[in-house]
């Protein structure tokens, strides 16, 4: 029985010591830096930099086979054209994403991190205008939301041309024109004769919406950036949820979706 206890009573002052030992590595993680002077690029952590590349670096493969199997499932031109948009958006967001974030992690001031980090930026508007290609055109809108079909476009592309020219300045005012595109197409929603998938596309812009706040918070919050790259993976798969099951696939079945959303509205 002596010999129990001394052997439990090692193992616990063994336990402990690990667990000190552990805890006083995790307190010497550097988990975030200074905020960024302003218009200069906040400079992340080696911690962070690891952080952004695996949230959005573990979608680069499934976002591929996820946007294949939707194209494949298209039952008509417009279906199928909806899907490749989505499709490539979804994609090209996480790949652009991660491919910018590794080379960010390896060189802080070479021509490669700024092209990739002007093209992450784009792709952000390329996705809220792609993002928006199924509701606007599978969907049986009436009025004036029927030109959000082309508009959406146009002004993702302002959005881009501003972020161009102005490339980390007025950083305020970009994340002000990112959730201005991105909230203007949803009025759409108020003239849609069927309003099926609705409460997904609602769930998910809610999380972007949510997420913001972490992309705003680099040097305040620890890991921010990979907090919002989170967020941008829940809202992505929940609206390609919503694209899949009412939006793109066989007509009939789509159809009756769609009546039994009228019946019960």
């Amino acid at each position: 029985m002596d010999f129990v206890k001394l052997l439990m009573s090692g193992w616990q002052h063994g336990a402990k010591s690990r667990f000190y030992k552990y805890q006083e590595k995790l307190k010497s993680v550097n988990w975030k830096n200074e905020r960024a002077p302003k218009n200069e690029p906040y400079n992340p952590t080696p911690i962070e930099h690891v952080a952004n590349i695996i949230t959005h670096g573990v979608l680069v493969i499934p976002t591929f086979w996820l946007s294949k199997n939707l194209i494949l499932s298209a039952d008509s031109p417009q279906q199928y054209f909806s899907a490749v948009v989505y499709g490539l958006v979804l994609t090209g967001l996480f790949t652009v994403s991660t491919i910018f974030h590794t080379v960010a992690a390896f060189s802080t001031k070479s021509i490669w991190r700024n092209l990739f980090h002007r093209a992450d930026r784009a792709m952000i508007y390329l996705f809220i205008a792609g993002s928006y290609t199924p509701w606007l055109q599978l969907k049986n809108l009436t009025g004036v939301s029927t030109e959000l079909r082309w508009f959406v476009w146009v002004l993702s592309t302002l959005g881009i041309l501003y972020q161009q020219l102005f490339h980390e300045k007025y950083k305020a005012l970009e994340t002000f024109f990112y959730v201005v595109i991105a909230l203007l197409p949803s009025l759409a929603v108020f003239q849609m004769e069927e309003l099926s998938g609705i409460n997904e596309l609602k769930m998910g812009g809610a999380i972007y919406m949510t997420g913001v706040v972490f992309f705003k918070s680099d040097g305040v919050i620890p890991l921010a950036h990979a907090i919002w790259h989170i967020h941008v993976v829940l809202g992505a798969m929940i609206h390609y949820y919503a694209v899949d099951v009412y939006l793109i696939g066989p007509v009939e079945e789509i159809a009756a979706i769609q009546a039994q959303a009228i019946g019960m509205s």
